[in-house]
């Protein structure tokens, strides 16, 4: 595969620009040319997420991959290998990212020699609602966002935790996949905890805000990227899932 390396370094005005640029009620925008935010777009009813062994250099192009079918968010996950011998030589080095080990241990999985694929029906909760949203990449950098509404208040706080992923779509046929693809570019997991008083801000009628800027690898196509984020209850339950579009203003 040709696909480029993620960047990680960090570089603090391109930060504060890439903020700018995205933050709600900002009031210039002369380089805006659409607005990428969950709003308006159908709530996904699960989440599709295909993990593929770096090592593995025919799964990318495997014609047994899972399709997405109907309400389902799709992730596609390019992990390292960490019990293999290819290292940095490995056919998918160049797009793994050690994200996807966090993730399928948060799922309780193992990496397989090829490709696994897991399904998460979301439950959602009464009243909850979720958005994500983005901003324009500046200097190899993503200003990105992710709020929650629990809805009614519930008798007992649970710990839960949100998870927001800067994919990269990629239409099917690209490197030779069967499908279409959104590979994971970067993640965060974000820990909501009971405050001192017992309540919860994920079970309670608060709003829940989370901004993050999200480094991005320096050959991506800008017009791809978009986020998808959900909420998981306690037992890894996910109980609401958003992903953003890009709209052109009008």
């Amino acid at each position: 595969m040709n696909l480029l390396t993620l960047r990680t370094s960090c570089a603090w005005p391109a930060v504060v620009l890439a903020l700018l640029l995205w933050l709600p009620g900002a009031q210039a925008q002369p380089l805006a040319p659409s607005f990428c935010a969950s709003d308006g777009q159908p709530r996904p009813l699960q989440l599709l997420e295909r993990f593929i062994n770096a090592d593995c250099d025919s799964c990318w192009q495997d014609p047994a991959t899972p399709k997405a079918s109907a309400g389902q968010a799709v992730l596609d996950w390019v992990v390292p290998n960490d019990a293999g011998s290819k290292g940095e030589d490995a056919p998918l080095s160049a797009v793994a990212s050690r994200d996807g080990l966090n993730r399928l241990q948060a799922l309780g999985k193992s990496l397989s020699a090829q490709t696994v694929a897991s399904n998460s029906i979301v439950k959602k909760r009464q009243g909850a609602t979720l958005r994500v949203a983005h901003g324009l990449p500046l200097s190899g950098y993503l200003g990105t966002s992710i709020e929650f509404k629990a809805g009614p208040a519930t008798a007992k706080a649970q710990p839960a935790t949100a998870w927001l992923v800067l994919v990269e779509t990629l239409p099917e046929s690209t490197e030779g996949s069967p499908v279409e693809r959104n590979l994971v570019r970067n993640s965060v997991q974000i820990g909501l905890q009971p405050n001192k008083s017992g309540r919860k801000q994920l079970l309670n009628k608060e709003r829940f805000f989370e901004s993050r800027v999200m480094s991005i690898a320096s050959g991506v196509n800008p017009e791809r990227l978009r986020v998808i984020g959900w909420v998981e209850d306690q037992a890894g339950q996910v109980v609401v899932a958003a992903q953003s579009r890009c709209q052109v203003p009008s």
